[in-house]
């Protein structure tokens, strides 16, 4: 079946296939920032923005690119929560050939997360209903912020396949 546009917040409605999505994104979506390396930090600026907002940036590494998105939605007045999503343009074999590692670090305080990258074949939309992703409430965004920025060291690995 053909891939829709994986980038959050847009009302992109490209359908594509899976090796046109990287050209899509590059071409359609020239905001988003690619950094190479598995070891990289996505910074988030102005976090504090009021309603719903999607930060979004490309990962590359081992070959691979990988979307990296952090979420804000409003759950009810005044109550916000924040979302980290890492998926991977590739399908759910691709993803199974990796794992990931977000870190949030400041004043005394480490929070660490891992998981396996979701294939893009799965919405953000759904990878957040089903919660297996980093959720923090702006409480916790606040330990970690500065300045109203929020910097996510993202990991990715390979895994040894014996």
């Amino acid at each position: 079946r053909p891939y829709v546009c994986p980038c959050p917040g847009t009302s992109c409605k490209w359908l594509g296939h899976l090796h046109a999505v990287l050209d899509h994104l590059l071409m359609a979506h020239k905001t988003i920032t690619t950094l190479h390396g598995e070891d990289i930090v996505f910074l988030a600026t102005d976090i504090y923005l009021p309603g719903a907002v999607d930060w979004v940036m490309m990962q590359c590494c081992y070959d691979h690119h990988f979307i990296l998105v952090l979420e804000k939605q409003e759950k009810h007045e005044g109550h916000q929560q924040f979302f980290v999503v890492v998926q991977i343009i590739g399908t759910e074999k691709d993803a199974e050939q990796f794992k990931y590692k977000l870190e949030l670090m400041g004043h005394g305080r480490k929070l660490t997360w891992e998981a396996k990258p979701r294939s893009i074949h799965e919405s953000i939309g759904t990878v957040i209903a089903n919660t297996d992703c980093l959720v923090f409430e702006t409480a916790m965004a606040q330990h970690f912020g500065e300045n109203g920025n929020l910097a996510i060291n993202v990991t990715i690995f390979k895994k040894c396949l014996y």
